[in-house]
């Protein structure tokens, strides 16, 4: 038999490794999915995630549940030698072991892309998985428990001063999904006002949302300001030490939340690969999704996802190439098992070609915005469109259905504003009062 070896396990690994399941027969290949988490994080929900519209665990689709035939290891990649075809996995307790392999189809991701700006790495908080919007919703329901109880000054406002540094789709969404989440908690602290609460956009570029029209971006940008958050174009952060924002216009401010958006990049494992990388660390794709080494397919080498350099050929793709998106990354796992599938088969392959069907976003409860070509929605109808579509293209219909029924009791039952902070260090109260021996 054929062994395959898929290397990450989000939406290009997961998929590949579920189509593979169907269009594969018994007997053909053995298939081996690797990956540190036990499952796969539907990203585009994260911000309903932080604003509590979405319980955490149903954002997540379970490798072992939905990838019966698929043997899965939980381990981090940290070298794949293909001039042998072997790779090196690290398995907390096991050590480093060695894994032999037919075909390697790496689709490890992107991690969140950072700049040394002095107190980043220290106090920001990224939004690529479920755990940091967890904490960013944590954070949020905390500062204004402690808020509610001080007085008017520096600590409160503090406090209550939150920044996302990013203006694309995953910076606007969560920004609106914080200030809404704010709006809504108001209600249940009388000492706060809503001229307490402050909202900061940070910008490099002089526009928000390059993925939709200016003016859209621009309505976008009304609809923040009318809801008391501030945008900073064409404005860097400077330094975030200690939680003291500068920024290069000379405003300074502090804030306890810091949420960084400004970009993702290649999973930085890739190097430690000899696959070949573009300047962006990305690995190379012919349109097939073949690693592309010097115009010719790698033999036994298949990429896709965030990771990958994978050409646009309908000409939409920034610089040429598909941009890193769910999008692309659930139609390209698709398309690279059944072209796996032909070549265990000796059968040709096919060439990756999708057309962006457009850009939708939530801002919040029954707020939205959605382009598609010269089709614009905005408002309460963009919010069902974004409510739609990302519903039906959630994995599995078991999860989509937890999904359906979280938006309806919240619905009936409003917000759950509860937060579990405590689950950070969740032995501290038994070791506090837990007897000892006796010295």
């Amino acid at each position: 038999m054929q062994k395959i070896l898929i290397i990450g396990g989000g939406y290009a690994g997961f998929y590949t490794a579920f189509k593979l399941e169907k269009y594969l027969t018994q007997g053909e290949a053995e298939v081996t999915l690797v990956d540190p988490l036990p499952y796969m994080t539907y990203q585009p929900f994260l911000p309903e995630v932080v604003a509590g519209a979405i319980e955490a665990r149903h954002v997540v689709v379970s490798h072992r549940r939905h990838l019966k035939k698929t043997n899965i290891i939980n381990g981090k990649m940290t070298k794949i030698d293909h001039a042998n075809k072997s790779a090196t996995i690290s398995i907390d307790g096991l050590g480093e072991i060695e894994q032999s392999y037919d075909q390697v189809i790496v689709t490890a991701g992107a991690v969140s892309r950072t700049f040394p700006i002095p107190g980043v790495a220290d106090n920001a908080i990224g939004l690529k998985t479920v755990e940091e919007a967890i904490e960013i919703r944590n954070r949020i329901l905390t500062n204004f428990d402690k808020a509610a109880q001080l007085p008017e000054g520096p600590a409160r406002d503090r406090l209550l001063t939150f920044v996302v540094v990013g203006g694309g789709f995953a910076g606007i969404e969560v920004f609106a999904e914080m200030r809404n989440l704010a709006s809504y908690l108001l209600r249940y602290y009388p000492s706060l006002t809503f001229k307490d609460v402050h909202f900061h956009l940070i910008e490099a570029m002089g526009r928000i949302m390059p993925e939709v029209s200016q003016k859209t971006s621009e309505w976008v940008l009304a609809d923040l300001d009318r809801r008391g958050a501030q945008v900073h174009l064409n404005t860097q952060l400077v330094s975030a030490s200690d939680g003291t924002i500068e920024l290069s216009t000379g405003e300074k401010f502090e804030s306890d939340v810091i949420v960084w958006t400004a970009g993702v990049m290649a999973s930085p494992f890739v190097k430690n690969t000899d696959l070949p990388l573009d300047e962006r660390g990305r690995i190379i794709a012919l349109p097939t999704l073949q690693i592309n080494r010097d115009g010719v397919a790698l033999d036994g080498a298949w990429t896709a996802g965030d990771v990958s350099a994978v050409p646009d050929l309908t000409g939409g793709g920034v610089g040429g190439f598909c941009v890193p998106n769910a999008q692309h990354a659930v139609r390209q796992g698709k398309l690279l098992a059944k072209n796996i599938a032909a070549t265990v088969r000796g059968e040709g392959v096919v060439e990756y070609k999708h057309k962006n069907l457009g850009a939708v976003a939530g801002l919040g409860l029954y707020n939205g915005v959605f382009q598609s070509g010269k089709i614009v929605l905005k408002g309460f109808l963009a919010w069902v469109a974004h409510r739609g579509y990302h519903g039906l293209a959630m994995p599995m219909w078991e999860r989509k259905l937890r999904v359906v029924g979280g938006w309806l009791a919240n619905f009936l039952l409003k917000r759950d504003i509860v937060s579990i902070s405590a689950t950070k260090e969740p032995r501290e109260a038994f070791e506090t009062w837990a007897s000892r021996p006796k010295a």
